[in-house]
């Protein structure tokens, strides 16, 4: 194991922002209900800072613009120990998004929050270069990580660096639907945070998994063609409609709440 960041503070309040990312989609719980990277660092923290309460304000589809008019003021109103902040994907996946514009207004978001948290964890957006279509916004989300190492150190935030992570490489950390992550993914995600956050941790998200096959060109275009359809179609006409998949949804856990020390996995 590698050396643990020194704990710089008590954590007893911790709110996560942002979009499916930080909602915990492609992690689930035995109930169906969403897991993810979040909760799973809420867990460890629990077991350091025992009496630690977290609320997770993220919902998929949510675009930068509101988790600003929609998250941003409840941290406001909680001022927590840490928040995390993780945006910007959907407005990436939109033509005509600028990466110079939308750091613009992540600027903002960050500036509100570190005045009214005791710190914040922003992250960086993942390399999508594993799978086709999507590794097509690569140069916009290495522009806009630019920016956010920049926001980052401006308002002294804390960063877990997403895109430098060469184990998501891994097609195995992700969902069927290549745009979130798996479970395995989320817990190596949790790992990361919490090696930024200091939470001492007894697993390395550098592990590597084990050796496994690639599978066949022919299996490689079947299962391209299956995502087409079952994932690349709906999503493309949410875009053209105008529909989110986060429209109607609720935050899953909307207030402050004491958290589970237990750590399973």
């Amino acid at each position: 194991m590698r050396p643990r960041a020194r704990l710089e503070r008590v954590i007893q309040t911790f709110v996560a922002l942002g979009d499916s990312f930080s909602e915990g989609v492609g992690d689930p719980w035995p109930d169906g209900s969403w897991r993810g990277w979040a909760d799973r660092a809420a867990e460890r923290m629990a077991a350091e800072w025992p009496g630690l309460r977290y609320a997770n304000l993220a919902i998929r589809g949510k675009v930068v613009r509101q988790v600003i008019e929609d998250q941003v003021p409840a941290v406001e109103a909680m001022r927590p120990d840490l928040v995390s902040l993780a945006a910007g994907g959907n407005d990436l996946l939109r033509p005509g998004t600028e990466p110079d514009d939308l750091a613009e207004l992540f600027n903002s978001a960050v500036a509100r929050l570190a005045a009214a948290a005791g710190r914040v964890l922003l992250f960086t957006g993942f390399d999508p270069g594993v799978f086709p279509v999507i590794r097509m916004i690569r140069g916009k989300v290495a522009a806009y990580n630019a920016h956010i190492r920049i926001i980052a150190a401006r308002h002294d935030c804390l960063l877990a660096d997403l895109w430098s992570m060469r184990a998501l490489a891994d097609p195995r950390m992700w969902s069927t639907d290549r745009l979130h992550l798996s479970a395995e993914g989320h817990r190596r995600v949790a790992l990361r945070a919490c090696e930024v956050l200091g939470v001492p941790v007894d697993e390395d998200w550098r592990e590597p998994l084990p050796a496994s096959g690639a599978p066949a060109w022919a299996g490689a275009r079947w299962q391209d063609a299956r995502w087409a359809q079952s994932y690349a179609a709906p999503w493309l006409r949410r875009r053209l409609t105008g529909v989110s998949s986060g429209d109607g949804r609720s935050a899953k856990r909307p207030e402050l709440l004491p958290v589970q020390s237990e750590v399973t996995g």
